[in-house]
């Protein structure tokens, strides 16, 4: 009978089970002396670093800290919470300037003045999709926008202002992780990735940018049980009780109303029925939706995959190079 037990695990079997391995690829594949973590204040990134005390010792983890001029306000408090809490060493890096000159922010603003023209200093923005809950609903991104007096509308992107808008925020994963792999060079460290299964399976990372790491210790958990992990590690409340959310653009913005269906609780177990093979009637009481509803949830799943296949390719080669 499918529940919400399915997702249940044993902490301190996994934890033993991520350390042993992380020494064995860190420690051993890779040969490196420790390991580097961005914290974002996140429930994953807390729990990576976490792990990586664990496995090599409070003093071979450097966390870093990469605010920017559209990070949360509490993002900093709790990533220094956690950093605290473990007794790691930690950098803050501004990466506000680096963005300034590779003209993240100017590249923003104009892709959203080509739909908005009165944007500019003052204004908020965030991208949102539709609930795939709503049986109309189309699957199109759409920009939302509140002016210095508060004032919130949504607008329709043309495809150029929409690709324009995402290139340029990637600039910010792209430059924090170009910065973990600085301090990740000149301490002979690794560099560790932060995916949990819902977002490595359904492609929520960028190319480049946080999609890039020597290893990824949790990319194989659902992220219900990375908060089960949390709880067992130690991980202070304040963290664990923060809702998820990107943290990318300048308006607070939910994981779900910028890419996953729904809250992670349920796309966790939708995504597990679909990898199982459990039919979408034995999912919907548990998940409390109709059965159509999740059918939609798996479609959307399987559309993500494919959208975001690319994502998980090496570079591509003509021919191999077998010696390498």
């Amino acid at each position: 009978m499918f529940s919400k037990d399915v997702l249940k695990l044993d902490p301190s079997d996994e934890v033993d089970r991520i350390v042993n391995s992380l020494r064995e690829q860190v420690l051993g594949q890779l040969r490196r002396r420790g390991a580097v973590v961005g914290l974002s204040g996140g429930i994953d990134s807390s729990v990576v670093a976490a792990l990586c005390v664990r496995a090599f010792g409070k003093d071979r983890v450097q966390g870093l800290f990469m605010p920017e001029h559209h990070s949360s306000d509490d993002a900093l408090m709790l990533g220094k919470m956690i950093a605290d809490h473990l007794g790691i060493g930690a950098i803050v890096e501004d990466i506000a300037p680096a963005l300034e000159g590779l003209g993240c922010y100017r590249r923003q603003v104009e892709a959203i003045c080509t739909v908005v023209p009165e944007y500019g200093h003052g204004w908020k923005c965030k991208l949102v999709i539709p609930s795939v809950l709503d049986s109309d609903r189309v699957s199109i991104t759409k920009l939302t926008v509140q002016d210095p007096d508060d004032n919130v509308s949504t607008v329709r992107l043309s495809a150029a202002a929409y690709l324009q808008l995402v290139a340029a925020t990637n600039y910010k994963q792209r430059v924090r992780k170009m910065t973990e792999y600085y301090h990740a060079d000149r301490l002979n460290y690794a560099v560790a990735g932060t995916p949990n299964r819902l977002e490595y399976d359904q492609g929520f990372f960028v190319k480049q940018g946080d999609g890039s790491a020597d290893f990824k210790p949790i990319a194989h958990l659902y992220k219900t049980q990375v908060y089960q992990l949390a709880e067992y590690l130690g991980v202070p409340d304040e963290i664990r009780r923060r809702p998820p959310t990107t943290d990318t653009f300048s308006m607070a913005q939910t994981q779900e109303e910028f890419y996953f269906a729904l809250p992670y609780d349920r796309m966790d177990l939708c995504l597990y029925a679909l990898n199982n093979g459990v039919g979408a009637e034995e999912v919907a009481p548990v998940v409390q939706l109709t059965t159509e509803q999740v059918g939609r949830v798996f479609k959307d799943i399987e559309a993500k995959r494919r959208a975001t296949r690319y994502l998980h390719q090496p570079p591509l080669l003509i021919e191999p190079v077998g010696e390498v």
